[in-house]
């Protein structure tokens, strides 16, 4: 990795992990649309997943007392077929429509979050199958499923700090379960992935735990205000690099 990659790289994983440490999400969000001006989507997402198990297990781990796993083992199944469903799309290379679609879905997500619109109806098990169809699928192709995460956990009507510790957890089984299948596809083989890995974990985790300390000292609205902001801005990032590589 040369100086001027890493000049951008490290910037882009402080700031996308500092936000997960006081939102609960967000990472990849951030860091997937900085990463991609300067690598291949193929490459930027295991590399995201990479940071994302460990960052995002120490994040659970900070709130652990918090985690609603009731609400969340609804998505699981949903969640391996969504996966599967990703790696063969990936072999089709669908190209950056699927990532523009996905940015606006953002932005209305978060815009409906800062006006305090609840997202949809009741929390069903259908809608859970659906959820976690949608999450599979998004982290496998973009590795920014934290939206989808999200919107169901406003579905269930969780509280701030209940969606603030269930996602990163939810993330780290996620994640994990995409990086096995990723191996056994081979997309975690290049030597250049790793020696990338080496630098940035660190830096990764470090801004997790200042996030974390960070977010104590921050209100309920204020919390709320920042997921919905974080979700609008990432999803125009998302918008405008898919726009980006259609020109």
């Amino acid at each position: 990795m040369s100086a001027a990659e890493l000049s951008w790289a490290l910037p882009s994983v402080v700031l996308g992990y500092l936000v997960l440490g006081i939102t609960g999400f967000g990472s990849a969000l951030v860091i997937v649309p900085l990463l991609a001006w300067r690598w291949p989507l193929t490459e930027v997402v295991p590399l995201v997943l990479l940071i994302d198990v460990l960052a995002s297990a120490l994040m659970g781990r900070l709130n652990w007392h918090q985690v609603r796993w009731d609400v969340l083992k609804v998505l699981l199944p949903g969640i391996l077929v969504g996966a599967v469903a990703g790696l063969m799309i990936w072999r089709l290379h669908p190209g950056s429509w699927p990532l523009l679609v996905l940015g606006g879905y953002v932005v209305w997500v978060g815009q409906r979050a800062w006006r305090g619109v609840v997202v949809g109806g009741p929390a069903s098990a259908c809608m859970g199958h659906l959820h976690g169809l949608g999450v599979g699928l998004v982290q496998v192709m973009f590795g920014t499923a934290g939206p989808l995460v999200l919107a169901w956990m406003a579905r269930a009507r969780l509280s701030p700090s209940a969606m603030r510790a269930s996602t990163p957890a939810l993330m780290t089984v996620v994640a994990l379960a995409v990086l096995v299948m990723m191996a056994l596809e081979g997309r975690l083989s290049a030597p250049s992935l790793w020696f990338r890995l080496a630098w940035l974990l660190p830096a990764g985790v470090l801004a997790v735990v200042v996030g974390h300390r960070l977010s104590s000292r921050l209100p309920v609205v204020v919390l709320r205000r920042a997921i919905a902001g974080l979700l609008v801005c990432s999803g125009l990032l998302l918008m405008l690099n898919a726009a980006r590589q259609l020109i």
